[in-house]
């Protein structure tokens, strides 16, 4: 009776047959006792069988850009009872109008059945439970325009359900919000062209006359080179009553091609917090090349002195600075009444100044100067002086 309360009924007519046909004696009985009953405890209850019902994902993220919006989370690796899982079902994606979802109802969509990541080859052990590399998953939403509003405080509240293969889930995820105000629309009359001040963009504006007090709109520039995978933030513009918006590109570098587009946002600002950012569609890229044709400034201030006395005569020219940044140097012109000017200069002038020692006495000579960039493109000449040497 007392074998058959501790141990499973195959257990005790094998240590019957040790114990008794055996002929074990009554010491080696005392001594074997402790080790069945240990052996007997050490048996458990049966467990129950796993549900295979995926753990909820945690992570779940959703940005918003025009009427899309992108979720994104990762693909659970055990189940509900930390069992590892080896399939999956698909993922359901719910959304709802209320603040809080209890269930999914019915799914906008689904994200297709997946192999779990924990039968990967890179497979690691974390206690008594098998983990794969946390492998993402995501998923875009078209909100429809039905359910977009100009109310700031109206919100879809998203989730998923990852299921197993009969379709079965452990519940939703972490829920996230978005607002559904209206987006911008993406104007499609961008435009870029090149001058001497920069790239110059123009669009339409597509913001309201008069928006909602609790709206503002604004464009934000980007600028990648051709071939460049990321842009670059180059300036942002308010929208404002004009049709017409227009900004300047100042920080090009000349013989190159880039590729603008301007992005539309509208933000929702909240009292002591940053505002609630909403990018709309994007723009059409304009893509211009900067082919700099165009000089320099025109230099200015020029002034002629003579010097002569007790020595061989000669004209010292200075000018003001030409702030141009790809300014490399001047050219400096002269004639005399009634003949054509010619150039002085071999080679450009670096400095600010040049010295005429080709002069002759009782002739009056007239100056000029002018700007040249490094690409060879020369500006007008200045306004002309005159000296006369006695």
């Amino acid at each position: 009776m007392l074998c058959s309360s501790l141990c499973p009924l195959w257990f005790c007519p094998f240590w019957y047959s040790v114990v008794f046909r055996m002929k074990v004696d009554i010491r080696s009985w005392l001594v074997a006792a402790p080790l069945v009953f240990t052996a007997c405890a050490n048996l458990g209850p049966p467990q129950p069988p796993s549900l295979n019902l995926p753990k909820p994902p945690d992570d779940l993220r959703a940005t918003r850009k025009g009427n899309s919006v992108t979720l994104t989370w990762t693909i659970p690796t055990v189940t509900t009872d930390r069992q590892g899982i080896r399939r999956l079902g698909p993922t359901e994606i719910c959304r709802g109008l209320q603040p809080e979802l209890t269930e999914c109802g019915t799914p906008v969509g689904q994200a297709s059945a997946e192999t779990a990541p924990s039968q990967s080859k890179e497979k690691k052990t974390i206690g008594k439970k098998s983990t794969g590399p946390k492998v993402p998953e995501s998923y875009t939403d078209t909100l429809p325009t039905t359910i977009l509003s100009d109310n700031p405080d109206a919100y879809a509240t998203y989730a998923v359900e990852v299921l197993n293969p009969d379709h079965k889930g452990a519940g939703l995820s972490n829920q996230v919000r978005i607002p559904l105000i209206r987006t911008l629309p993406a104007p499609a009359d961008l435009s870029a062209t090149v001058t001497a001040q920069g790239v110059v963009l123009r669009w339409t504006n597509q913001a309201p006359a008069q928006p909602a007090p609790a709206l503002h709109y604004v464009y934000r520039l980007y600028r990648r080179w051709e071939g460049a995978a990321q842009a670059t933030l180059v300036g942002e513009v308010p929208a404002s009553p004009d049709r017409t918006l227009t900004f300047t590109d100042s920080t090009i570098e000349w013989e190159k091609t880039y590729e603008y587009r301007v992005d539309p946002v509208t933000l929702i600002p909240r009292e002591n917090k940053p505002a609630v950012e909403i990018p709309g569609e994007d723009l059409p890229e304009a893509r211009v090349f900067a082919n700099d044709i165009f000089p320099p400034a025109v230099p200015s201030g020029l002034q002629a002195v003579y010097s002569g006395p007790g020595q061989p005569p000669y004209i010292d020219l200075i000018w003001a600075p030409d702030t141009d940044a790809d300014l490399a140097g001047y050219n400096v012109y002269r004639h005399t009444e009634g003949s054509e000017s010619v150039k002085l200069n071999a080679e450009l002038v670096k400095t600010l100044a040049y010295r005429d020692t080709t002069v002759n006495p009782g002739k009056t000579y007239f100056y000029s100067v002018s700007a040249v960039d490094v690409r060879g493109n020369e500006s007008a000449r200045s306004e002309e002086v005159s000296e006369n040497v006695p």
